[in-house]
């Protein structure tokens, strides 16, 4: 692509057929690029700057057409020009923030953007899309009602629904009727709405943790003995009701498989897990919850995995209240990778609720 940005200059002369010699860089990048489309590849034209975009269209449909030979010669230098090329840069401090992303941390990040005045590379309204329903909620509060029917206009239709359940019944029917009247909005309305919003997203200090601070606690609490996160949650609820509540929506424990996994996931239980530990958890499980997991499993799986279980389960004899703990912690470790990795999803506490 840095190859084409070649094509700036202060005119469009389009040249006539002739030597390659008589053909400027920007028609031999001209040249190039119908080639590559011919080809029927994909060029990420979108990257160039708007001038160079608009110079290469206007170059391309004044061109007519051009020999065999010439295209070849013109191919050829391109190859040869790529091909010298030992190592590239991004060529400015956004590109290497880019290049840069996960690498560093958000803290330098932030500060080399603030101090150079770049806004974050890519396209705004993915940015919007990929954010969490709480932080889009803030957006309905502090934005216009026409901004938030052009933004939820803009997100898939599962994370638009999410978003007006979120919202108290009035706003989310204001949201609605002023989404009937986003026809007239233009393409660069759309795309300016989209760069404010990521601005303010820029313009917001790094934080320290990524997560919720109930989601914190809450992966604490998983691991945790119950008597101790019955405890806690406990102490929580006469402090902070609120927080206790979303702490608990952000629990998964052994007892939450059934209503918080999905049937058709637990096979993989079985490829990531030692058979000895679900064994054990078979043979410990006493509780009426657990043991309604442990049925939930036992269920989903294979008959003959079902059936070796049953029979590893019957080989322990007295287990240890500890041990049954750890397994089924073990259980749920698995569950939570498989979930964190985007294999499976889990059923959250609201939708169970619903």
């Amino acid at each position: 692509m840095s190859q084409l940005t070649t094509i700036s200059g202060p005119s469009l002369d389009a040249p006539p057929p002739g030597p390659v010699t008589c053909l400027s860089r920007r028609a031999k990048a001209a040249i190039v690029v119908q080639f590559i489309l011919k080809e029927g590849a994909d060029i990420p034209l979108t990257a160039l700057p708007e001038y160079l975009q608009m110079q290469l269209t206007q170059l391309l449909g004044e061109m007519r057409y051009i020999d065999r030979q010439t295209m070849n010669t013109v191919i050829s230098e391109f190859t040869d020009e790529l091909e010298s090329i030992g190592l590239s840069f991004p060529g400015d401090i956004a590109g290497a923030l880019s290049a840069l992303d996960g690498k560093i941390s958000d803290q330098t990040a932030h500060r080399l953007r603030k101090e150079a005045g770049v806004q974050q590379t890519g396209d705004p309204w993915k940015r919007v899309a990929d954010l969490p329903i709480a932080r889009l909620q803030d957006f309905v509060s502090s934005e216009s009602i026409q901004v938030v029917a052009v933004m939820v206009s803009k997100l898939d239709v599962s994370k638009a629904a999410d978003l007006l359940s979120n919202l108290p019944g009035d706003v989310a029917r204001r949201i609605t009727y002023a989404m009937s009247m986003t026809d007239a909005v233009t393409p660069d309305a759309a795309d300016r709405i989209g760069l404010s919003l990521a601005s303010q997203m820029d313009s917001e200090p790094p934080k320290a943790f990524r997560s919720h601070p109930s989601e914190r606690v809450g992966a604490i609490l998983n691991f945790s003995r119950a008597a101790t996160r019955e405890d806690l949650l406990t102490a929580l609820d006469e402090e902070d009701k609120g927080f206790a509540d979303e702490v608990r929506k952000s629990i998964f424990t052994f007892a939450h498989i059934p209503e918080r996994m999905s049937a058709i996931d637990v096979p993989k239980l079985t490829r990531d897990l030692e058979q000895d530990t679900l064994a054990k958890v078979i043979a410990g499980a006493v509780a009426e919850v657990d043991r309604a997991s442990v049925d939930f499993i036992l269920s989903n799986i294979s008959n003959r995995m079902s059936d070796t279980l049953r029979e590893m389960s019957q080989d322990f004899g007295d287990i240890k209240p500890k041990e049954i703990e750890a397994a089924m912690n073990a259980v749920v470790r698995v569950i939570r990778d498989l979930a964190d990795s985007g294999e499976i999803t889990l059923n959250t506490s609201s939708e169970n609720e619903d």
